[in-house]
């Protein structure tokens, strides 16, 4: 059975991005940029939705040869939308329009690779939610974006539970923190 890994790349108030920074806030360092590429050597499938997708593959025709796109570009792509229509213009990509939720059980049950989401706030939301992650993992960028940030990543999750399974700093000053998330049905000691 697959396993799901949902990642987020954070600035520590909890923005995805923010207007005016450049991309990983400026902050990716060398220690960093090699663990992605290490990281996609390893197969996987790329789960996303819309909006991530019009991005990433926007990027990806901008910059073919760009050597932190190209393995990206190699990677099976699974991408949720209703409003996208196959067939899909980036190699290696698989439109899905039904539920996501259900889709991903079925791939998780039918197919052995690993899964990963790319950004994706909502899908992530609806996956957690259901209970099919079995990893949640962010990498915290030493930046507060309060007045910039954007794309809250934690706004409307449910209640959960995070048990850490692993902590890195890359480059003296990004901290990956990777949990098992437990959702709860409600908050503790809630209804008491």
């Amino acid at each position: 059975m697959a396993t799901l890994m949902v990642d987020f790349i954070i600035s520590l108030d909890g923005y995805g991005a923010a207007e005016g920074w450049p991309g990983f806030w400026g902050m990716e360092g060398p220690e960093y940029l090699a663990q992605i590429g290490k990281e996609s050597e390893h197969e996987h499938v790329a789960l996303m939705g819309a909006t991530t997708y019009r991005l990433m593959s926007g990027f990806a025709a901008e910059m073919p040869d760009d050597p932190g796109l190209a393995p990206l570009t190699a990677l099976p792509k699974v991408v949720f939308s209703s409003t996208l229509e196959a067939p899909l213009s980036w190699n290696n990509s698989e439109l899905v329009s039904g539920d996501a939720v259900e889709a991903v059980k079925e791939m998780k049950r039918s197919d052995p690779r690993p899964l990963r989401t790319i950004g994706s706030v909502s899908l992530c939301r609806s996956l957690l939610r259901a209970g099919v992650v079995d990893r949640f993992r962010v990498v915290v960028f030493p930046v507060i974006t309060g007045a910039t940030g954007r794309d809250r990543i934690f706004d409307s999750y449910p209640d959960i539970t995070l048990e850490l399974v692993e902590s890195r700093t890359f480059d003296g000053r990004l901290q990956l923190l990777e949990y098992v998330p437990t959702v709860l049905d409600a908050p503790p000691g809630a209804g008491a």
